[in-house]
């Protein structure tokens, strides 16, 4: 059990907010779902979650643990591009969620591999996502390195703390460029206002992001983006405070975009030196059909423009 034990100096608001925001491990709706339960008291009494925080409020309570998932395996078609005894590469498809959770408990990468082989995650509190070193979005496709043994697991580990590896993406943004590349460094943490999201804020974790413009065409462009720092959703979230939001993006782009099927993400490129043999791996592989034809789209209605 985790205990909760805070004393309000100025903030107020929500109790079930004031909580999330002291606490960010945990959810509103957690937060909100422990003081229905009476797990959660203010000055030694049970109160509701619109209960108004005022200063000198104590607010203490316990976590409950959260029952396990129960991790199967799942026969789901897999797209793998290399395997050996130590890693596995896999371009995961979009719409595919990496590991489970309590809102997606099983068709998840993580499922599918099992199905297929052993992997490595035998260290307490990682079962739900055995293998994973790395995560890519749900609605983001392509490249990602699994490891199959604890060893390579610590290994690739290692590599993307020491930012050693190689991890491009293709996007498709809203705009036009004045530079051919650049790079953005800027903070990101979970966003004060919608915890659903990640933002630029000045307590954020390091991130940068490089990016270089392939194409440009009428209001949209293609680019490369090569992460140093690996942020939940850092491309989507740097592209868009540099006001370019990846096409299609449904938490940080605009309303009106090009596609109704997520963000158009895509992981190309991922290279890393080798667990065992130390030599250097890397793996490309082309976006998926919808992006392509997105793509080839916008490709068309720019030389048709240029023709009027």
């Amino acid at each position: 059990m985790n205990k909760i034990n805070l004393t309000i100096s100025t903030e107020t608001g929500r109790l079930d907010a004031v909580l999330a925001a002291a606490y960010p491990e945990l959810s509103r709706a957690k937060c909100k779902t422990m003081i229905q339960n009476g797990d959660i008291k203010v000055n030694g009494e049970p109160k509701k979650a619109k209960y108004q925080v005022k200063s000198e409020d104590k607010i203490t309570g316990e976590v409950p643990e959260e029952k396990p998932l129960d991790l199967v395996a799942q026969d789901i078609p897999l797209d793998i591009v290399y395997e050996d005894d130590d890693v596995i590469v896999v371009n995961k498809p979009q719409g595919m969620v990496v590991h489970p959770s309590a809102g997606h408990p099983d068709q998840t990468l993580v499922n599918a591999l099992l199905y297929h082989t052993q992997l490595s995650g035998t260290n307490e509190g990682e079962t739900f996502r055995p293998g994973i070193v790395h995560r890519i979005d749900k609605d983001t496709s392509g490249l990602l390195m699994v490891a199959k043994n604890d060893q390579a697991k610590l290994s690739l580990q290692a590599q993307l703390k020491d930012k050693v590896n190689k991890r491009q993406y293709l996007a498709i943004v809203h705009g036009n460029f004045n530079e051919e590349s650049g790079t953005i460094t800027a903070p990101i943490g979970r966003d004060y206002k919608d915890r659903k999201k990640q933002a630029v804020i000045p307590d954020g974790r390091e991130a940068v992001t490089h990016f270089r413009v392939l194409e440009q065409f009428s209001g949209y462009s293609l680019i490369q983006c090569e992460l140093e720092t690996g942020r939940t959703h850092q491309i989507r979230v740097h592209m868009k405070y540099i006001s370019h939001p990846v096409a299609g993006d449904p938490l940080y782009g605009p309303r009106r975009s090009l596609s109704s099927h997520g963000q158009l993400l895509h992981a190309k490129t991922l290279g890393f030196y080798h667990p065992s043999t130390q030599e250097w791996v890397e793996f490309n592989i082309n976006p998926p059909k919808l992006f392509q034809n997105i793509l080839t789209q916008l490709q068309k209605d720019t030389i048709d423009n240029s023709k009027d």
